[in-house]
C-alpha cells in the first residue's frame, strides 16, 4: 500500500468543466496544499462518452478511474460496469488486485453504500445526508471517517459540475490498512454514483 494513504486529511478538488464526459480528480494534502494523488477516468468508450452528456443515462455508465502518487505509481484503481439499478464498484491495489467491492443500497434517502473487503466481509457503511454533501463511514456506530463539502465559490457551483470536498479519517483507523484503500475509493464512488 503507497504511504500516501497512511495521511489522515485529503482535499479532493475535481476538475472545473462545463462541458466533459470523463472526471478527474486532483487529491492535496490540506496543510501544505500540495498535490499528493492524481485520479483519472481512463477507458472511456465513445457510446459511453455520449450518453455522460444525458442526465437520466450519466448515472448508468460504466467508468474506470486510475489513482496515482505525483510520480505516475498506481496506488488503486475504481471501476464499475454499466448499470440499471444500483452500482457495485471493484476495488483493486496498485497490483490490481481485489481489494474489495462497494454495493449502493436501493432506495436510500441521502446515499447508502456497503464496503466489503475481498473476502465479502462488511467493512462499513458509507451513509449520506439527504440534506447535504455530508458522509460518514460507519462500523458498529463508530465514525471511522467522514466527508464534507467545501465551498468551490458561486460561479463555480452554478456554472460546472465540478466539486471540492475534505475527507477526514479517524487516527484510529491503522496505517497500511484495508480499510484506507477503501475509505480513499468510496470518496471517489460518492461522486461517480450518488452524487454526478
Amino acid at each position: 500500500m503507497n504511504p500516501i494513504l497512511n495521511k489522515n486529511e485529503f482535499f479532493v478538488k475535481e476538475h472545473v468543466g462545463m462541458f466533459k464526459a470523463s472526471n478527474n480528480y486532483d487529491i492535496y494534502d490540506p496543510e501544505s496544499d500540495q498535490m499528493l494523488i492524481e485520479c483519472r477516468e481512463i477507458n472511456l468508450g465513445w457510446f459511453a462518452k455520449i450518453l455522460r452528456f444525458n442526465k437520466d443515462y450519466k448515472r448508468m455508465t460504466p467508468f474506470e478511474i486510475v489513482l496515482t502518487d505525483t510520480n505516475g505509481q498506481k496506488i488503486l484503481t475504481v471501476k464499475r460496469k454499466w448499470t440499471f439499478w444500483r452500482s457495485e464498484v471493484e476495488v483493486l491495489d496498485e497490483n490490481d488486485k481485489l481489494v474489495g467491492k462497494l454495493r449502493q443500497k436501493l432506495l436510500s434517502i441521502g446515499g447508502k453504500f456497503r464496503v466489503y473487503d475481498a473476502q465479502d466481509q462488511e467493512v462499513c457503511m458509507v451513509k449520506g445526508k439527504w440534506t447535504s454533501w455530508e458522509f460518514k463511514f460507519l462500523k458498529d456506530e463508530i465514525e471511522l471517517a467522514k466527508v464534507s463539502k467545501k465551498w468551490a465559490g458561486l460561479t463555480k457551483e452554478l456554472f460546472t459540475s465540478a466539486d471540492t470536498y475534505m475527507l477526514t479519517i479517524d487516527p484510529r483507523v491503522a496505517e497500511n490498512s484495508t480499510e484506507r484503500i477503501l475509505i480513499m475509493a468510496s470518496v471517489v464512488c460518492i461522486d461517480m454514483v450518488l452524487k454526478e
